[in-house]
């Protein structure tokens, strides 16, 4: 049996209002070299009806019933029914545009080294109601290229779940979802760019990201905020054991929040020298026995290496040209967090 190009992975539970809207895209697609593998994951509504009548006249679609076993448990069951040499996911309540398959896997035909690639999103939601998710989409279509994507991977999530598409080997080589108290998707990008591997972006909108008031990342206790601070710090600490050579860790940020990110590194064993701020009440002080610091008098990026948590708008941004103009080099002197 000829194997398809790709394999196109969706999960779903309770589903039956958006799911035929996913499929119908993916059936629409320029490229139609490609399998999807649809999870149906104990859902009790009108879901495995959908389902049976659209895969009964596309041979392409291939379902597989499961009890409710949690997303992580769905996506790796699919994965085991895989048969593709990429692999791409998408969720039951997003839609692809036309020709993302098909770009995506040229895109991984043009760059050999990417072992992901993922895409900008167009927001399906109202910008005004949801001005915060908003916000993040404008953030994450501003994460185009793969020195941005492992630069700012410690921001936030800088890939879209159901944006992406990866080469078989990489899941093969260095596993799938794993299961615990954090956002999968995110321990998944973190996981994968500490073992080198290389993620890219197509520089234009091939997904709709919908966002639904039942979506995971809105209702389940793996994406709340602490959680997303809590592994990344876990990945953070091993970068700087790796790339610190030793250094000084400093961190941009004198404010209550900063001071809770930098208490995340220290359970991992990180010593935080110092703080930089440029509030004149704050340099000068010493917090928890660290002393505040302004920029001239921060010590120089052969003897420290920056972390800056600092995150009201626009100021992240003027902290890392700041850094810059110090010739300090960001992946490398110094790390954009949250």
């Amino acid at each position: 049996m000829t194997l398809p190009a790709v394999s196109v992975l969706l999960p779903v539970h309770d589903g039956a209002a958006t799911v035929e809207r996913a499929i119908k895209s993916v059936q629409a697609q320029s490229l139609s070299d490609w399998e999807l593998v649809v999870v149906d994951n104990g859902s009790t509504d009108a879901t495995p009806a959908v389902l049976a009548d659209l895969a009964k006249g596309d041979e392409r679609i291939h379902i597989v019933n499961m009890t409710t076993s949690g997303l992580v448990g769905a996506l790796n069951e699919g994965l085991a029914r895989c048969r593709g040499e990429t692999m791409a996911r998408l969720d039951a309540d997003d839609e692809m545009r036309p020709q993302r398959l098909a770009a995506q896997v040229a895109a991984l035909r043009e760059n050999p080294d990417w072992g992901v690639v993922g895409c900008r999103v167009a927001f399906g939601g109202d910008a005004t109601a949801q001005a915060g998710y908003a916000e993040h989409v404008r953030w994450l279509n501003r994460q185009v290229r793969p020195e941005d994507l492992r630069h700012r991977r410690f921001v936030e999530s800088p890939l879209a779940h159901p944006s992406v598409m990866w080469r078989r080997s990489v899941s093969d080589q260095l596993g799938a979802y794993r299961d615990g108290d954090f956002p999968e998707d995110y321990e998944l990008w973190l996981r994968w760019f500490e073992a080198g591997v290389v993620m890219g972006k197509i520089d234009a909108e091939l997904l709709v990201w919908h966002d639904s008031p039942g979506r995971l990342s809105r209702v389940d206790r793996r994406y709340r905020v602490e959680a997303f601070y809590r592994i990344k710090a876990a990945y953070l600490a091993r970068e700087l054991g790796r790339s610190g050579n030793g250094r000084e860790v400093w961190v941009a940020g004198a404010g209550r929040p900063t001071r809770q990110r930098a208490a995340e590194l220290e359970k991992h064993g990180v010593s935080i020298a110092g703080y930089l701020d440029i509030d004149p009440r704050k340099i000068g002080q010493c917090i928890g026995g660290c002393p505040v610091v302004g920029p001239a008098d921060l010590p120089p990026s052969h003897v420290a290496v920056v972390l800056s948590y600092v995150a009201n708008r626009g100021a992240r941004e003027k902290v890392r040209a700041m850094l810059e103009a110090q010739d300090r080099r960001e992946g490398c002197d110094f790390w954009l967090c949250a």
